[in-house]
């Protein structure tokens, strides 16, 4: 994959040919030779009508016409609430049923030690050999 160097690169030299392109021998070619003359007239063409500049009056837009509405019925009113509410006699309120109170339970006493793990013994942890890979795309060291 190319780089962004060599993307410069070949963009810089494209730039420098779109430039310079008018210095070819092609272009020179081009600019020595003379204007072409212009064609004659074709004769036997109808001369085009000119074309007109006013325009026609606009037609009127007829207006809508009115229509009438029936009349709008009347809202029922809305029966006033007292701010008050009247007392009114209500029934007994029932009696709540006593919640049996929950038994104590004695927990066994709570041992003084944590029992301890048992220590392993692990085997050994083999040596992993260090290698020196180079890192893909890693910058070198810098020179001193």
């Amino acid at each position: 994959m190319a780089s962004t160097a060599s993307f410069m690169a070949m963009a810089m030299a494209c730039a420098l040919l779109a430039a310079s392109s008018s210095t070819c021998y092609g272009a020179r070619m081009l600019a020595d030779t003379p204007a072409a003359a212009a064609p004659p007239a074709v004769t036997g063409l109808p001369a085009v009508p000119a074309v007109p500049t006013t325009l026609p009056p606009m037609p009127a837009v007829p207006a809508v016409p009115k229509v009438a509405l029936p009349p709008m019925p009347a809202i029922p009113a809305v029966p006033t609430v007292p701010a008050v509410v009247p007392n009114a006699v209500l029934p007994p309120m029932p009696a709540v049923p006593a919640i049996p109170a929950v038994p104590k339970v004695s927990l066994p006493p709570m041992p003084a030690g944590i029992p301890a793990v048992p220590k392993v013994t692990l085997p050994p942890m083999p040596s992993i050999p260090t290698v020196n890979v180079p890192m893909p795309f890693q910058a070198p060291p810098p020179s001193a």
